[in-house]
């Protein structure tokens, strides 16, 4: 089985789509199948080409044994709708020549949504090649675009709608990350094959560790007896995190809160810990996917907050799997499918509703009163993530649902 992954992110970037679509794709490759990844010349989340690829309009590597093809995208740091449009377009139109012209016929295309215009690229290259289509959607798009207020011209909204849905009708397989989207789709087009393809854990990489090493706090100056909550991602408009400087300023120096990553909000949130003289904050560069683990294995338990949206009901953080594998819980505020997994399913998250700062402190607070409890929610969440989402497993189902597409085909 041939397999080519479109997608506009892949590593060395680091983020939740990337680190998700390369192991599926090295494990997939490790399982005997022809894979290759179209991509763009990597940028994110900066913006800015890395080095070694700058001024580059084609090239082509091998990454853990899977062939990445890159093709040229424009990048600018602005904000703008028609330099964030522009920057779409551009890979959308060099991926699809690169898919046309330079890439051999793959078996089946993975298109990763969003960007929702690279669908354009992929129904190119699927007419081209005479491919399957797998059309696996992230997020919703425009509907996540329209409601955070990142898109209000309604023409292009309009057009996005139509975009999306004739991308659904031209799949052959539609996934989706949580079963929210996977029921939104059903909902919309009850005729279509939708699955739901979560993500997980690498739990062979995430491995618990005690005694506690320590190294990563002594370099942060954290004392032994401190207790660490944690956020790692985009520091973006979706997450809501002034709430975990809010929930801080309730909390002396012995409680730390560590906000990890990087994103459009990250200088607002150093100012606002500025202004708040918020001493117990720290707010750090990310780090390789690599270091991760033993970060994870220092902390005590990990903030997760959105912003209440109707739209985030169906939204599940991809950072929750890796931190309740190292036997860590979550102060969850998402509501939603989220609350109904890793709260009333898993036991292994405090729950407050989203944007109710008054609920986080109360449940942080129930966690560094109850340090048995905190141990508990982890050991509980270790063995939900081991059980429902090793990554392993998960492509081993979804590697039967693509055979099962080929030869349905024939």
């Amino acid at each position: 089985m041939k397999v080519l992954f479109l997608t506009q992110y892949y590593p060395p970037e680091t983020g939740a789509p990337q680190n998700r679509l390369h192991d599926l794709a090295v494990r997939l490759s490790r399982a005997g199948h022809d894979v290759s990844v179209l991509t763009a010349m990597p940028n994110y989340p900066k913006m800015e080409i890395y080095e070694g690829y700058r001024k580059a309009l084609f090239r082509k590597e091998v990454v853990d044994g899977v062939r990445v093809f890159r093709s040229w995208i424009f990048v600018s740091k602005s904000k703008g709708v028609f330099l964030r449009l522009l920057n779409y377009f551009s890979f959308v139109l060099s991926s699809m020549f690169v898919g046309i012209f330079r890439i051999p016929r793959h078996d089946i295309i993975f298109c990763e949504s969003p960007p929702l215009f690279l669908g354009i690229s992929a129904l190119t290259i699927k007419s081209f090649k005479r491919a399957k289509l797998v059309f696996n959607v992230s997020d919703l798009w425009p509907e996540s675009a329209e409601k955070l207020g990142l898109v209000t011209n309604k023409f292009l909204l309009r057009i996005c709608t139509v975009l999306e849905e004739y991308c659904y009708k031209k799949s052959d397989l539609i996934s989706g990350q949580t079963q929210g989207i996977q029921q939104d789709i059903k909902n919309r087009f009850p005729t279509k094959d939708v699955v739901w393809l979560p993500n997980g854990s690498d739990i062979s990489r995430y491995i618990p560790v005690w005694p506690r090493p320590n190294r990563w706090r002594l370099k942060c100056g954290f004392n032994d007896s401190d207790l660490v909550f944690y956020y790692g991602g985009i520091l973006g408009h979706a997450q809501g995190l002034e709430i975990i400087l809010d929930t801080a300023s309730r909390f002396g120096d012995n409680v730390k809160f560590v906000i990890m990553g990087s994103g459009p909000l990250k200088q607002e949130l150093l100012a606002q810990k500025e202004k708040q003289s918020l001493d117990n904050v720290f707010i750090l560069d990310g780090v390789p996917k690599s270091e991760m683990a033993n970060i994870l294995s220092e902390i005590d338990a990990a903030i997760v907050p959105l912003r209440k949206l109707e739209l985030f009901l169906g939204a599940i953080p991809s950072k929750i799997f890796d931190v309740l594998a190292m036997e860590k819980p979550i102060v969850l505020g998402v509501d939603g499918e989220a609350k109904k997994l890793f709260v009333d399913q898993g036991n292994c998250a405090v729950y407050f509703e989203p944007e109710d700062r008054k609920e986080c402190v109360i449940c942080v607070q129930n966690l560094v009163d109850n340090p048995d409890l905190m141990v508990q929610l982890g050991k509980n969440g270790s063995k939900f993530v081991r059980k429902h989402f090793d990554r392993q497993q998960i492509a081993l189902n979804f590697e039967k649902k693509l055979t099962k597409l080929l030869n349905d085909g024939k």
